[in-house]
This record gives C-alpha cells, sequence and structure tokens, in this order.
C-alpha cells in the first residue's frame, strides 16, 4: 500500500497522505471548496452536495469532503456541470430557507451567481419559532438539514442523541422524537449543536435577544480566550465580550481537549462573572 496517493486536479499533480479526501487533495493545490455540511470535527454527512467535483470515470458528480482519495484519480472542480449543480443547490436552498445568518451559503451564492428568487412562489420552510428555554432559541425556518446538530449531539462529539432528522421532503425536520418538545427530550443543552449550526438556525439567547434589539455588533466584539473554571479537564475557553459584557462563549475548534465542544456549564454558566453587587 502506497503512503502517498497522486492525483491530478485540473490538470495539476498533487501528491497527499494516504487517509485523505478529494476535497484534502484539491485543497493541496491552494484551491478552497465550498460547503456547509462539512465540519473538521464531524464526520461527513453528504447532505448539501456543495462540495461536488466531476471524477473522471463517474457517471454521477462525487462530494469532495467526504470520497477518499485514490491514486490516479483526475479530478475537474469547475466544469460547467459542477459549477451548474452548486448554483443550483444555492437556489434551492435559498428559496425555502431564511440566509439571513447563513453566511456560508450566501457566499455559495455569491460565488456561483445563483438568483435567490430563481424558485421563489414554491414551497417554503415554514417552521415557527422555538424559544422554549434559557440557553439558545431555536428558528428553524433558517434550518437547511445539513446534519450538524445531528452529529453533535450523537457519536462525533456528545452522545446523548436528544435530536434526529424525522419526516421525508418538505415535512424533514429536526426533532426529539416521539412527539416531545426540546425541554421534554434526553436534551442536556450542551449548546453543541448551537456551535456547529452554519445557519443561526440554532442562536443562543443572549445572542438572539441582542439582535432582536438591534445591539448586536460583531465588530464590536472583543475576544479573550481562558480556560474553563469548572472543573479540571482544562477546556479552552473562547469569550465574546460586547460593551464589557460577556454574550457568548465559544471553544476552539483545534483545541486538542475540547475539539470546540463543550459541556452547559463551559458554554453558559458565565453570568457569575458579570453580577454586580449589591
Amino acid at each position: 500500500m502506497h503512503d502517498q496517493l497522486r492525483l491530478t486536479i485540473d490538470g495539476v499533480n498533487v501528491t497527499v497522505p494516504q487517509g485523505s479526501t478529494v476535497k484534502d487533495a484539491i485543497e493541496a493545490t491552494n484551491q478552497s471548496v465550498p460547503t456547509l455540511c462539512w465540519h473538521e470535527n464531524l464526520e461527513p454527512a453528504n447532505a448539501c452536495r456543495a462540495c461536488v467535483v466531476e471524477l473522471k470515470g463517474s457517471r454521477v458528480l462525487v462530494a469532495s469532503c467526504s470520497r477518499a482519495a485514490e491514486d490516479g484519480m483526475e479530478i475537474q472542480t469547475t466544469t460547467e456541470r459542477v459549477l451548474n449543480s452548486r448554483k443550483l443547490v444555492a437556489e434551492l436552498l435559498m428559496s425555502t430557507s431564511n440566509a439571513d445568518l447563513a453566511f456560508d451559503l450566501q457566499h455559495l451564492a455569491e460565488i456561483t451567481g445563483a438568483n435567490p428568487g430563481r424558485f421563489s412562489g414554491g414551497a417554503t420552510w415554514e417552521r415557527p419559532l422555538q424559544d422554549d428555554n434559557s440557553l439558545y432559541v431555536r428558528d428553524m425556518a433558517k434550518c437547511i438539514l445539513c446534519y450538524r446538530c445531528v452529529q453533535a449531539c450523537g457519536e462525533d462529539a456528545q452522545n446523548t442523541f436528544a435530536i434526529s432528522v424525522a419526516g421525508r421532503g418538505f415535512e424533514a425536520h429536526i426533532d426529539a422524537g416521539f412527539g416531545r418538545e426540546l425541554p421534554e427530550s434526553d436534551c442536556v443543552y450542551c449548546g453543541n449543536c448551537v456551535a456547529v449550526c452554519p445557519t443561526g438556525a440554532l442562536i443562543g439567547k443572549t445572542e438572539w435577544n441582542l439582535r432582536q434589539e438591534g445591539r448586536w455588533n460583531e465588530e464590536g466584539l472583543t475576544r479573550t480566550d481562558t480556560i474553563c473554571s469548572y472543573c479540571g479537564v482544562g477546556c479552552a475557553l473562547t469569550l465574546h465580550v460586547l460593551d464589557n459584557r460577556i454574550v457568548k462563549v465559544t471553544s476552539p475548534a483545534d483545541h486538542p481537549v475540547t475539539h470546540g465542544m463543550l459541556c452547559v456549564k463551559g458554554r453558559y454558566g458565565y453570568e457569575f462573572a458579570q453580577v454586580e453587587g449589591e
């Protein structure tokens, strides 16, 4: 077995280690690959098809984020067929979902020249806002069914398995199972689903409130890295501070302990740090 694989990407020869994906090989040529459902710490879900490329000898376009690289592959990333497919993905998603906070989707539409109104007037993704807890809000009208939240809740991170995808077609949705609402489910409110959501369908309650009030200011945020004080695991925290108050807590995706994931205390237990004395 070769330790190195040799592929051709858009006519350019590239060598990548065994176990790499086609996406890895493309990025080795200093090209970027558009993605929506892919996340560096989750198993590829093959849900969005934004990363498809043309593989010589393959009848269908292949998802570069999950397709294992093989020696001798010849890949084309900018053929008319590839670009039309990516454009269609953007147009279909933007016709059914609110993309106000879906910045990766907006970028995909921009680079493909997608027309967001092309399929307007058809079926829409109508989901009521769910504000049933004090930690995060679920605006499923923004959901594109990328599966990231399900994976983060499952064996890729939390292993709680509180949510899954239920239904088919336009009835497909993220569900807590057995007709339950989220507060009645096995959810432990770690917020890891919120951390990986690419569209704002899941958003921290503090951030959501500030956005509703028109007071959220991304440029005004300062970020400070620290260590969680709740236990001895040593999770890294990034405190997002606005107007001298912590408004959000995340964790670096490349941290060797957390890999971007936290428990409910680390992600949401920060109010004690800013309670004013009487």
